[in-house]
């Protein structure tokens, strides 16, 4: 052991020593240890591995004392970083331990690097899982494997008792045996495990199989035939299931089937995984040789219906015995190890639906082609779940439902349209698809997709999943590209909305290029999801092929809204004129409106802003939080006062908002006088105002002793505001405090980028002062580096 105790100004003192000495032996002295008195264990603590560290905190809890200072030096000391947002961090010792597996599993620590990190007798994996709540899988998805080796077997089941967040960042394409890893992991992960997130992002170029696979499995859907293929021993919760199935009915289910036998023997295990050894050597090979890459195998898919119908009209389930293929003869053909091996579920279309088909030979063309000959497909359920829609077009004509559900669904020229065509025009309905019949687990109630670019294939895929997803509570698509396939999204959620256990209720879409009118998407989407509590609409530059197209696309600008359950609503216009009317209709149907911020809105005249205001009062009484920002309303004092002296509104915010450009010292005198006698307004956000020094020592006066404001946060973040300004204000606030007593519920102040580097020593005197007074958030920003472009925005 390396350095237990002692400074560098001399030698190490006898309790050091002690220490130390312990600390090498905890093993044998671990139970005494515990029971030292609390002025001794606080001596000790220091001294011990993160090993035993973690489990002193019983013991510590105990004699009264804390550990998170040790924890917070070791993250120093090992991590060697400032985590973001740390001032919101709780417990240092889950922040070092989550980060600490993290580190490990992606092999960017060594161990050996302090003495502190390494003891023989502990997994590092094994001892930090129990505390991690959220996991990053990067580019080749590394330690996946390491993750389901046979070793790693109770760090997994630690993992599935913790993991909420399960994150894929900058993934690149991988080999097969890292995906069945994967397929295991996310098995025991999300349907046997407690992750209820699940968040993709910078994916620039993703491959489509792997990406079709987790959107899949996180929506619960998974063969357990295909798990116990791709494992040395059957997953044991499905193993469970089954056996309690089979206790309370005496009918054979797939599952049952699946799990009727355990594989006990060894020979016939590694018998049946040396031919799928064989099978996937061949697969790499024919895949090498192929000229079409994966997205042309998936469209290729796509342009023949009929292979969905696998199974007879007659057949209900799928045979996946495993005693079955125990010990498959060398001279079995690819094909047919594929099927004995398949626990496939049935994704037949109803009865009625077939029969069209009857009487045609159900191949599969793909199996006739030997550049996508796979004996045994690992991705048979995915790449049906994603075509199933293809098979639709063969029931066109047979549909009854849904015939005049998309209201707004694309056109083949990218339009809103009032019928559904558009929508069988790019793959069918995905309102309409058969999951019924294909084994469901458990499902995750999260899903985020950020800077993944999302082909046709891909959203219909997303679509079909989405309509039975009832698990679904929050759909975040960010920088998606998805251009008129947002309307194959809409149709998925129309579906799902139809469902009486849904359970979605947020959603938000974001996006550099928008393909209609905000005001347009926002009604689309509400119109096919009037349940939503929370919806986000974003986008950064207006199409430019559409730039002369009209505002008011009737379409979906006329369709009529039935009432929502909408209670917050964000829209950000790409430079978009904000017209009332066409928001109207919106506000009017979310009567349980209380957030509203609007961003990047133009004013197309001067009376646009009163409309609105008066659209608010109308219809939304019950509106507590309204936000402006990046909105030009330095012609619009008489609004800004109204808003101001709202009695119902609770939070307030004009951010960057040009407020203070043309202000006179009437206005602001108004503005202060206005805030003293509202007694209902809790939070008021001014950051990029240009407020600079004198408008905020003003400001101190909203807290006098005449005042009967409420207000508990001010936030002047990016207004110019220098250290002695800042001096000033907290001075004259100081003041204001004393005449009232001391009593005042002011309580947060937030600073983000302002000039408090010119000085810094009185900068730090005024956050001293401040932070007697109220809870004071700020940045160490180089104003210097930002200067030029605050000049270019006056």
């Amino acid at each position: 052991m390396e350095g237990g105790g002692g400074s560098a100004a001399g030698p190490p003192s006898l309790f050091a020593l002690s220490g130390a000495a312990v600390s090498c032996s905890m093993r044998a002295l671990e139970r005494d240890v515990w029971a030292l008195p609390g002025h001794v264990l606080r001596g000790l603590l220091p001294l011990l591995n993160v090993f035993y560290l973690e489990r002193a905190e019983g013991a510590a809890r105990r004699a009264g004392l804390s550990t998170q200072p040790i924890w917070r030096k070791l993250w120093d000391d090992v991590m060697k970083t400032r985590p973001p947002n740390s001032e919101n961090i709780t417990c240092w010792r889950k922040k070092f331990l989550e980060t600490f597996f993290s580190n490990i599993l992606h092999g960017v620590l060594d161990v050996s690097s302090d003495w502190r990190l390494n003891d023989h007798h502990f997994s590092p994996l094994l001892h930090s899982s129990r505390h991690v709540t959220q996991l990053t899988l990067c580019n080749v998805l590394q330690g996946v494997m390491e993750l389901t080796a046979e070793h790693n077997q109770r760090v997994l089941e630690n993992l599935a008792g913790s993991l909420r967040i399960l994150k894929f960042r900058h993934l690149l394409s991988s080999d097969q045996s890292i995906r069945r890893s994967l397929v295991l992991l996310l098995h025991r992960l999300i349907h046997h495990g407690s992750v209820s997130q699940v968040s993709m992002y910078s994916w620039p170029i993703p491959d489509t199989v792997l990406l079709i696979l987790i959107l899949s499995m996180s929506a619960g859907y998974w063969c357990s035939g295909k798990v116990l293929t791709y494992h040395s021993s059957p997953c044991g919760f499905c193993r469970e299931g089954n056996a309690q199935s089979q206790e309370s009915t005496q009918e054979g289910s797939e599952m049952d089937r699946c799990n009727e036998k355990e594989w006990s023997d060894g020979k016939n295990q590694q018998a049946s995984l040396s031919a799928l050894e064989e099978a996937d050597a061949q697969v790499e090979a024919n895949r090498r040789g192929a000229d079409t890459p994966q997205s042309s195998a998936l469209s290729g898919l796509r342009s023949h219906p009929s292979q969905n119908l696998v199974r007879e009209e007659g057949s209900s389930e799928a045979s996946c015995d495993p005693t079955s293929v125990k010990d498959p003869p060398r001279g079995w053909s690819s094909h047919r190890l594929s099927e004995r091996l398949s626990c496939r579920p049935i994704l037949r279309k109803p009865r009625r639906r077939l029969k069209s088909a009857v009487g045609r030979r159900r191949r599969c063309p793909r199996r006739s082609r030997g550049t996508y000959d796979d004996p045994e497909d690992l991705y048979d359920f995915v790449f049906a779940v994603a075509r199933e829609n293809a098979s639709e077009l063969l029931f066109d004509n047979s549909v009854a439902e849904g015939e005049n559900a998309s209201n707004c669904a694309s056109s083949s020229t990218g339009s809103p349209c009032s019928g559904s065509a558009g929508c069988k025009k790019r793959g069918g309905s995905a309102g309409n698809f058969s999951l019924k019949t294909a084994h469901r687990f458990r499902s995750v109630s999260t899903l985020e997709l950020f800077s993944i670019p999302l082909t046709g294939d891909a959203c219909r895929t997303l679509s079909n999943l989405l309509s039975s997803w009832v698990s679904l509570e929050n759909l975040v698509l960010s920088y998606n590209g998805l251009g008129d396939n947002i309307f194959c999204i809409l149709s998925g959620l129309r579906a799902l909305s139809r469902h009486s256990d849904c359970c979605l209720h947020v959603v938000r879409v974001s996006d550099v290029f928008s393909h209609m009118p905000c005001m347009d998407l926002v009604r689309c989407i509400l119109s096919a999801f009037p349940r939503l509590h929370t919806l986000s609409v974003s986008f950064d530059l207006k199409n430019q092929l559409e730039g002369n197209r009209p505002e008011g696309n009737p379409s979906c600008s006329e369709a009529e809204i039935s009432e929502s359950c909408l209670e917050q609503l964000e829209i950000r216009f790409p430079r978009e004129p904000l017209h009332t009317a066409f928001l109207r209709p919106v506000l009017k149907a979310s009567r349980s409106l209380q957030q509203l911020s609007l961003d990047s809105a133009a004013l197309p005249c001067p009376q646009e802003l009163e409309h609105l205001l008066q659209a608010l009062k109308e219809c939304n009484p019950n509106l507590k939080k309204l936000s402006f920002h990046d909105v030009n309303l330095a012609d619009h004092q008489k609004e800004v006062l109204l808003l101001l002296q709202d009695p119902i509104l609770q939070e307030i915010t004009f951010s960057f908002c040009r407020l203070f450009e043309s202000c006179t010292t009437e206005f602001l005198s108004e503005i202060i006088n206005t805030v003293k006698r509202n007694s209902s307004l809790k939070s008021l956000k001014l950051p990029g105002n240009r407020l600079g020094n004198h408008r905020l020592v003003a400001l101190a006066d909203i807290f006098s002793e005449d005042s009967s404001s409420s207000l508990c946060q001010l936030d002047v973040s990016s207004n110019c505001i220098k250290p002695d300004g800042l001096l000033e204000f907290t001075k004259k606030l100081e003041g204001h405090i004393q005449q009232r007593g001391g009593h005042i519920k002011f309580t947060h102040l937030r600073l983000f980028q302002n000039w408090l580097d010119q000085d810094v020593e009185t900068a730090q005197e005024a956050l001293r002062r401040l932070k007697a007074v109220c809870s004071v958030v700020n940045d160490t920003w180089d104003s210097s580096q930002a200067f030029a472009d605050y000049i270019s925005v006056m």
